[in-house]
Parts: C-alpha cells; sequence; structure tokens
C-alpha cells in the first residue's frame, strides 16, 4: 500500500535521516543521469526530491504521484509540476519522457504490473528508466523509520526478473544508504564516509538498489521490401547446352 505523502515529505524535508537519504540517492542519480537540456524528466511516486538538479536544464520535469498516496505542490517558491494519477493510468502520451525514476512507487503498489506497463508505455525511443527500491538484504528495510521499511524489498535478480518480464532490459545496477538508519550524530555526521566507502566495495549491502533500464522495442514482423519477380530474367536460361548451328552452314544431305 501506498504511504501518505504527507510522511514521505516530513521524513525527506523534516527530518536529518531524510535528507541524508534524499542527497544520497539524489548525488548517485546525478552520478549517473546528468542534467541535459531538451530532456523530459518524470518521477513516479514521491520521486520529487530527486528532480530539483533536472529543472534549470529539462525542458519538461513532471512529478507524477498515485492518488492512494496523494499529491503535494511541488517545487516550493516555483510554478507546480506535480500530478495525482493512478498506478494504472499515467496522464502522459505514449513515449513522451527521456528520463523516468521511481522511488516508493513500485514496491509500495497493490498493481506493481500496471505500474511497469506505464513506465513502459510512457518511456519513448531511447529513454532510459531508473527503478529505486528497498535492498532486501540491507538494514533499511528491516526498520519502519524510514519509508523503506514498508513494501516490497527487492534483490536485484528479483527486480531485474520483474523488469524483463515488462519489456525492459537491465543496463547496470548499484546500491545506495550504506550508513545505518539511524538518526543518532554519530551516524548522521559520517554519512558522507560510508556512502564514498561504499561504493568502492561492490560486495557492501546498501539500504536500497538502484536499477537502469532501457525499453525493449519488438522487431517488425515483415522486414525488408516484399517485391516479387513476376517475369525472372531468361538471360542465363540454355547455359551449358549446345547452340544451333545457323541454317546458311548447314550442308544438305544431298551435296
Amino acid at each position: 500500500m501506498h504511504l501518505d505523502v504527507l510522511d514521505l515529505r516530513n521524513f525527506y524535508y523534516r527530518t536529518q535521516l531524510g535528507r541524508v537519504a534524499q542527497r544520497a540517492i539524489r548525488d548517485q542519480m546525478v552520478r549517473l543521469w546528468p542534467p541535459q537540456a531538451g530532456e523530459t524528466v518524470a518521477g513516479f511516486g514521491f520521486a520529487v526530491p530527486l528532480l530539483r538538479p533536472y529543472l534549470t536544464e529539462a525542458r519538461r520535469v513532471i512529478g507524477l504521484m498515485p492518488g492512494p498516496q496523494g499529491v503535494m505542490p511541488w517545487p516550493a517558491g516555483m510554478d507546480n509540476v506535480s500530478v495525482l494519477c493512478e498506478d494504472t493510468a499515467w496522464p502522459l502520451p505514449t513515449g513522451l519522457v527521456d528520463r523516468l525514476v521511481l522511488l516508493h512507487g513500485l514496491e509500495t503498489s497493490e498493481t506493481p504490473s500496471a505500474v511497469l506497463e506505464e513506465a513502459h508505455r510512457v518511456l519513448g525511443p531511447g529513454g532510459r528508466a531508473l527503478f529505486v527500491v528497498p535492498n532486501r538484504i540491507g538494514l533499511w528495510s528491516r526498520r519502519d523509520v524510514t519509508p523503506f521499511g514498508f513494501g516490497r524489498p527487492y534483490s536485484v535478480a528479483q527486480l531485474e526478473a520483474q523488469l524483463k518480464r515488462h519489456g525492459f532490459m537491465p543496463e547496470r545496477s548499484c546500491s545506495v544508504l550504506f550508513a545505518p538508519p539511524s538518526a543518532t550524530r554519530f551516524w548522521l555526521r559520517s554519512a558522507n564516509f560510508w556512502e564514498s566507502f561504499g561504493r568502492r566495495m561492490p560486495w557492501l549491502a546498501g539500504g536500497v538498489l538502484m536499477v537502469e533500464v532501457t525499453k525493449q522495442v519488438a522487431a517488425p514482423t515483415r522486414g525488408g521490401l516484399g517485391a516479387v519477380v513476376r517475369r525472372p530474367l531468361r538471360a542465363l536460361e540454355g547455359v551449358g547446352k549446345g547452340s544451333p548451328e545457323p541454317a546458311m552452314n548447314r550442308q544438305s544431305p544431298d551435296d
């Protein structure tokens, strides 16, 4: 079940632990996707904390928030880009989005297949999607003091298998949030150290998984030009057979 938008807002914008989580995930997302001019960037669930770096460069930024969660205006002090929608129907044209990120949108949905179908529909040719979910073996999914302690946690293999079934091709994956989900001063102050340390240790389990995918497009059922040769050339007919002697060179039996 989707979390309440007020609880998500309070965690990410009004607690130190939420700001640590926001910074770690957003910084990794920017490393994967540096802001580029002219792109349409969308987020589903409660992905708006990750979208701010794209506001100045992108052609369009859209925050899709599911109905059971609720919606809040975002960004503060600017024109609102948040939209209330259903898991099964996003108010976007097919193929519009260049970059799509899902945060607290897949693992908390009661219809994850519908979410993935809509994500596949709105993603344009050459577009990429980033799925951010709780790590099944991480500490953050084992405590309900953060939003990552709710919903279905995933392993990389589980998430990639589900994405492949819905027409996505996994390209790369990583994990973030290596510091424990604790609000004590020591862990909050050392969070940046643990993030940099965790990126150098692939075997270390972070609290959150990030899987980047591209959209698979079905190959056309009939390719090329279906040309039909109605009158085949006869230029090579008779090759290997003796040609008849010209009539003027033939001798009569009576000669």
